[in-house]
């Protein structure tokens, strides 16, 4: 789940490019090498957010029943986000288009801004806590009448949502750099990077040193849950590989941004990507193991989610991990595909030729 998790992070630069379809290009037709450069990568990010909606199901059917069931005001905004970038793509240069292309174009927008805030916001309640309760055979009852929305008066779950946006921001900007050839919008591009990154950093740093500083909440091996104080500072120091993997993601990230503004480099994704996918999975590490509640209630401390407690049966889990042998040829796949779509840079002289076009 946490590698997922890590990628579907990554993979929302999509998103993060398409937040910035009216202010950083600065004519249509750039708007449209935008557009078409992001179009190529759109179906990795909602396929990865089906497939770790699906595996949180198979693994977490718990979590599924609470989360899902429970919060799912916050759940159906996001999906709707989706849903309407996948009409947006297919339908915004079709012939015959009644609402016209800026219709789309702000669908792109709302997918591009609330679905990565959204995102980042519920993982936020895995480290700060959702209001349920579980009663007889795991009854779920949801104690706020907002069902999931109350997430939004929470100041570290916005922290980590305006965080994961501005990252995805970043992202973006950064592989726009890299496969657009188009130099007045790469001089764009790197000016918003400086500032796009120096938000992600404030927002981030804030949610870092608020989740070390904050309570956490253990078990025992009876399953008894307790609130521990500094539990992620603990579980940080207490899992040296998981710091290791932590520090080396963030200076990723620095490295890529740095490169970028500093030189100018068009490489830069290649190291924030790489660096989201190692910093997200060690959060996800921190917010599981080590005797973790994953999914904390803050009504019912008793009632909070552990790996141990919520997890599938034994036979689904081994089922599930004979299928976790076929993630290399996933990835293969993810690479071959992924090279031969960027094989080739966005050109005006492409986007003004007779070839498909989003």
């Amino acid at each position: 789940m946490a590698i997922l998790a890590s990628f579907l992070v990554f993979l929302l630069f999509v998103q993060g490019g398409q937040s910035m379809l009216f202010s950083l290009p600065g004519n249509e037709n750039e708007k449209t090498m935008i557009v078409n450069a992001l179009g190529r990568k759109w179906e990795f990010t909602f396929t990865t957010l089906v497939t770790f909606g699906g595996a949180f199901f198979a693994s977490f059917p718990l979590f599924y029943a609470t989360s899902f069931g429970g919060a799912y005001w916050v759940w159906t905004v996001i999906l709707f986000c989706f849903i309407i970038q996948a009409v947006s793509y297919e339908y915004r240069s079709k012939t015959g288009n009644i609402f016209g292309k800026k219709t789309f174009d702000i669908f792109l927008l709302i997918n591009g801004s609330l679905g990565p805030f959204l995102l980042g916001v519920a993982v936020g309640t895995f480290f700060t806590g959702s209001m349920f309760s579980l009663g007889e055979m795991n009854q779920v009852t949801w104690l706020s009448p907002w069902r999931g929305l109350e997430a939004l008066a929470g100041i570290r779950n916005l922290s980590l949502g305006f965080a994961v946006l501005f990252l995805s921001r970043v992202n973006g900007l950064l592989f726009i750099i890299n496969t657009v050839d188009n130099d007045s919008l790469r001089q764009r591009s790197f000016r918003r990077t400086f500032v796009n990154s120096s938000l992600f950093l404030v927002f981030f740093l804030y949610f870092i040193v608020a989740l070390l500083l904050s309570d956490g909440f253990s078990y025992d091996q009876a399953g008894t849950i307790t609130a521990e104080k500094f539990k992620y500072f603990h579980n940080l120091t207490g899992m040296p590989l998981i710091l290791i993997l932590f520090i080396l993601g963030v200076a990723a990230v620095l490295a890529g941004t740095g490169l970028t503004i500093i030189r100018k480099s068009i490489k830069g994704i290649w190291y924030t990507g790489p660096g989201t996918i190692l910093a997200v999975f060690a959060l996800f590490m921190l917010a599981g193991f080590n005797q973790t509640s994953f999914y904390p209630s803050v009504s019912d401390l008793q009632s909070s989610l552990t790996i141990e407690n919520a997890s599938s049966s034994f036979f689904t889990l081994k089922a599930m991990m004979y299928v976790s042998f076929s993630v290399p040829f996933i990835f293969a796949y993810i690479w071959y595909a992924w090279n031969a779509l960027t094989s080739k840079k966005i050109t005006e002289e492409e986007m003004s030729g007779s070839g498909h076009k989003y």
